[in-house]
């Protein structure tokens, strides 16, 4: 290869790695933002890990897929109800005044609840701590409104950074899953010691890094010399004027669009939660148990190259087409489980499917920014995250009893159901998630 040659293949390979990585690489040198992202992901690691953490241990010291799938259930109905109302909290008070009690009573819980399964306790104690591993800050809403907020009015740098959260999201899933598996195998204390650490570790920096946080309601009141009932107000009225909808004036951020986007999620929650746990009983039906973290991880590995990819790309089609289009490869690809025959058949088509996952939650945030004003962010967002938990309890539950009694081809065959019936839901409210997208974002409301 000639010099030119070389020259040119650098030059190429220097244009692909700046389209891809320029506009993150941007956005982290503004002072302050690496640290409450990077923060916000180690906190998060709850998420991908105690779900895994509780399936495993319970099923090894208590034997039953269907107590494991209650118990998930159980948390996943908490995390619905703990989701709105601490975001809510959030959003009027602040990020650090609601996030350290709440981390703190995680904790408690924690510790309580891996004592309980190791000394198998009667089971009715397990469901009565279950509902306190709740206690977990929105982080990723809170990045995400402290990125809103520092680019407020850029649509196209919003949209990356978005993106990049959706990035972080995916590496924390790509580490977690399979540490998660490995952990829990090998103790559920050393799989819940390591979730309690990344927990205080992640919270001191997101929560150390003030200068990013964004006033709350609370602040913003004072400062306008209202209440902050009068300032909902206020607000509320000036997001009907910028969606023309001027009747619509109520401090509610409940509408049409919001509600399908919401019942979208639930059914979205509900089969991929059926999936994880029918992958758990498969993969040990197989007896490969010990690779089922990375089946998870190859899932959020392409998920995590569709991210980057889909933030780097200026889109010019439409938002509601790009929503529709994931959703229907990821909801359909995992129908197709139901005839895989091998856990490694299964680790191709996550392969295949997840580079549309991300794009999928992505679409989400920013169908978000469509449906309700920047103050109440935090709360549409923990809204939307409470209606795939109670879609995710009801997935495991479902599943659980169908796997006691038909083994993992039965899961599957409630994955295939939930999943295509999810796609059929999120049509229904195709209407109001189309509209919602052809008016303005709500991103420039203030006082």
């Amino acid at each position: 290869m000639t010099n030119t040659q070389s020259n040119t293949v650098g030059a190429g390979f220097k244009e692909i790695r700046h389209r891809l990585f320029g506009g993150y690489a941007e956005l982290l040198r503004m002072p302050h933002t690496a640290r409450f992202s990077v923060g916000a992901v180690i906190a998060c690691m709850p998420f991908p890990m105690v779900g895994m953490t509780i399936t495993i241990s319970v099923q090894h010291y208590y034997g039953s897929y269907t107590l494991a799938g209650a118990l998930t259930a159980i948390q996943a109905i908490a995390l619905a109800l703990a989701g709105p109302l601490l975001g809510s909290l959030v959003d009027k008070f602040g990020q650090r005044q609601v996030s350290i009690p709440t981390i703190a009573i995680w904790i408690v819980a924690a510790t309580a609840l891996v004592s309980c399964i190791t000394a198998r306790v009667p089971e009715w104690i397990l469901f009565c701590i279950v509902p306190f591993m709740a206690a977990i800050p929105p982080w990723g809403a809170m990045s995400r409104k402290r990125w809103t907020t520092l680019l407020k009015g850029d649509n196209d740098r919003t949209n990356t950074a978005l993106s990049l959260s959706s990035i972080f999201d995916e590496c924390m899933w790509v580490i977690g899953n399979p540490l998660a598996s490995t952990l829990a195998v090998i103790s559920g204390v050393l799989s819940f010691s390591f979730t309690g650490v990344c927990v205080l570790v992640g919270a001191a920096m997101f929560l150390g890094e003030r200068s990013t946080e964004p006033p709350s309601q609370t602040q913003l009141a004072r400062a306008a010399g209202l209440s902050r009932a009068q300032y909902r107000e206020q607000i509320a009225e000036r997001a009907a004027a910028i969606q023309g909808n001027a009747e619509n004036t109520a401090q509610s951020i409940w509408g049409p669009g919001l509600i399908a986007l919401c019942v979208t999620w639930f059914s979205l929650g509900a089969f991929q939660s059926a999936t994880g746990i029918s992958i758990i009983s498969f993969a040990k039906e197989q007896n490969v148990s010990q690779y089922t973290g990375f089946v998870f991880a190859c899932f959020s590995f392409s998920s995590l190259i569709g991210a980057l990819v889909y933030g780097a790309k200026r889109w010019t089609i439409a938002l509601w087409k790009r929503f529709y289009f994931c959703l229907a490869v990821v909801n359909i690809g995992i129908s197709t489980f139901l005839f895989a025959n091998h856990l490694w058949v299964i680790m191709i088509i996550y392969l295949l499917i997840g580079v549309c996952q991300a794009p999928t939650w992505i679409n989400g945030n920013q169908l978000m920014l469509h449906l309700v004003p920047p103050t109440r962010f935090t709360e549409g967002m923990a809204w939307m995250g409470a209606m795939n938990a109670i879609g995710s309890s009801a997935g495991s539950a479902i599943t659980g009893i169908f796997i006691d009694r038909m083994g993992s081809h039965g899961g599957f065959m409630v994955v295939t159901a939930l999943a295509l019936a999810s796609l059929g839901i999120a049509f229904i409210g195709f209407k109001q998630i189309k509209a919602s997208t052809e008016t303005p974002t709500l991103t420039e409301v203030a006082l």
